[in-house]
């Protein structure tokens, strides 16, 4: 019983560790090198990746623009981001701006030698041909700017503290109310 208790808890909690690492906002070093629009098919099962249709688009066709932005790494890899709108849907982010970020990026690609923080959440898969939504743009000094994510710390520890306060509750109501009725005399 133990095995299987400890078995769903892990299965849990890597569950919950991959939305968040999936939704939470993170931040790259990188170079802007260009910016392409794409018209993609959004048939397949990683479509789910992918925002709804931006405002103003249909929402019923298969395929969309799909607006890319060309990055390299400071350790020389590329990296792709997408550039759609969230909207008012999941994850909460409110981009309403993806024309604005990408005018940003193609300003961004004709300057040399300067280096942007992109914020962005999702994951980068080649096999899966998914992209991280980037979610702003912006100048620093260098590739050695240390960044500390502040609102990720934050939401972190207001879940752990509800987690915390649920779990300590269950346990006091179990050791009050539940194990005095299987207690034997």
């Amino acid at each position: 019983m133990v095995y299987v208790r400890w078995t769903f808890r892990i299965i849990f909690f890597a569950i919950a560790a991959a939305f968040l690492h999936y939704t939470l906002p993170q931040r790259d070093i990188v170079r802007v090198n260009g910016t392409e629009i794409l018209r993609q098919d959004f048939t397949g099962w990683n479509r789910i990746f992918y925002a709804q249709a931006d405002s103003g688009n249909d929402q019923t066709t298969a395929n969309r623009h799909l607006r890319l932005i060309n990055t390299q790494l400071p350790n020389g890899r590329s990296y792709v981001y997408r550039n759609e709108d969230t909207g008012f849907g999941w994850p909460p982010y409110f981009k309403l701006d993806s024309s604005n970020l990408q005018a940003d990026a193609q300003a961004a690609a004709r300057v040399d030698d300067q280096w942007y923080v992109v914020r962005h959440y999702g994951w980068r898969s080649e096999f899966l041909t998914i992209y991280p939504n980037a979610i702003s743009i912006r100048p620093v000094d260098g590739p050695d700017v240390r960044l500390i994510p502040y609102f990720n710390i934050a939401v972190l520890l207001v879940l752990f503290a509800i987690y915390w306060a649920i779990a300590v509750r269950l346990r006091r109501f179990r050791e009050r109310r539940i194990d005095p009725l299987f207690e034997s005399d």
